[in-house]
This record gives structure tokens, C-alpha cells and sequence, in this order.
């Protein structure tokens, strides 16, 4: 959904930033690169020490590099495998940091049981559903069907993650956590099921 009504709005919001960092001669990789680091530390240094709030404030910071990137490499004409490469692999590191960071808290100092195994569903669950569309695709077929796309997954996550730093009850964060889980473990079954189709219609 985000994928869909929100790309146009904030593609036209960094392209300012972007066409300057290409003139200050900053390659997309390096926006990548230095986005990716931000969300990890956002995500590694703050939530595993309870500071919800602040860790989602520089998770947020950072996290719109994977838009700024793609546009630098449009307006720069670097489209190309590598590049592609490059960012949906980073993008599985800042996804786990994040969750990885609730894990550490609630499986730590933390104590609670629930939310340390949700935290981590969602995180096994979202690298399978990422998983299973590029192996898809590695095969030659398709798996672009779901209800937990990866930008949904994460404005979800820490916008339930940063109210609770505000005060709002955990419950939140414990219903959100849940739902993710769930969602996500019903896309892998979708997209299973899709290129099922597609290999069998082969044979």
C-alpha cells in the first residue's frame, strides 16, 4: 500500500536533496551505505536500552536513504544490477537490526517472554518473505503478491515502537508485533502457493 501511494509523494520531496548530493559528487551507494549504518545504530544502540523514542527518531533519520537512493541512481542513469543488489541486500540489515533491537530488550532486561518471541517471529518471518520472492525470481518467476510488503512492515513496527517510548501502553506494541507475524506468515504461504502455479504450469 505505502509502495503504491507513497512513492510519488516523497520521490518528489528528496529529489532536491538527491540532484545536490550528485552535484557534491555522493554516489547512491554511498546513501545506501551510510543509511543503513544509520538505522542499525538507531535500532542496536537505542531500543535494547528501553530509549523506544529516540531510537525511532534516528531510525526514521536514516531509514528514507532507500528512497533517496533510488532516486540519485534514476537521475544519475546507474541503474544496474549492482545497485539492486546493493540495497535489497542492506535492506534486510536494517530490518533485522530493528527487530533484533526488541529482541534484545525483551529478552533482556526486558523479561517478557511474549514480546521477545514476537519480535523475533516478525523478524525470521520478514527475512522468508523477502527470501522467497528473490529466490522466485532467481528462478525465473514472480511472487509480487502479499499483504505484509516490507514498507508497510516497517512504518507499522516503529510507529507502534515510537509511541510507546511516548508513554502509550505496551499493549500496542504487543498488538502490532502479532499482527506483523501473522501477516507476514501469510504472505510467505501466498507467495508459496504463487509460484507453486507457475512451476507446475511449467511442467
Amino acid at each position: 500500500m505505502l509502495n503504491r501511494y507513497a512513492r510519488a509523494f516523497f520521490t518528489k520531496v528528496f529529489t532536491p536533496l538527491a540532484r545536490l548530493l550528485l552535484k557534491l559528487g555522493v554516489s547512491p551507494d554511498v546513501v545506501t551505505l551510510v543509511g543503513t549504518l544509520g538505522v542499525c545504530v538507531g535500532a542496536l544502540a537505542f531500543y535494547p536500552r528501553h530509549e523506544f523514542f529516540w531510537g525511532t527518531i534516528v531510525i526514521t533519520a536514516f531509514v528514507f536513504s532507500d528512497t533517496l537512493d533510488g532516486i540519485m541512481a534514476r537521475m544519475s542513469n546507474r541503474l544496474g544490477n549492482w545497485g539492486a543488489y546493493l540495497d535489497s541486500t542492506l535492506d534486510r540489515v536494517g530490518d533485522a537490526a530493528i527487530f533484533g533491537g526488541l529482541v534484545l530488550w525483551y529478552a533482556g532486561d526486558g523479561r517478557d517472554t511474549l514480546m521477545a518471541a514476537l519480535a523475533l517471529a516478525c523478524l525470521i518471518l520478514g527475512s522468508v518473505v523477502s527470501y522467497s520472492k528473490a529466490r522466485a525470481e532467481g528462478l525465473g518467476m514472480t511472487a509480487n503478491v502479499g499483504i505484509a510488503e516490507r514498507a508497510d512492515r516497517l512504518v507499522a513496527v516503529l510507529v507502534a515502537t515510537g509511541l510507546v517510548g511516548l508513554g502509550v501502553p505496551e499493549v500496542l506494541l504487543t498488538v502490532v508485533l502479532a499482527l506483523l507475524a501473522v501477516a507476514s506468515f501469510i504472505t510467505v504461504c501466498q507467495r508459496v502457493l504463487t509460484v507453486r502455479r507457475q512451476a507446475l504450469s511449467r511442467a
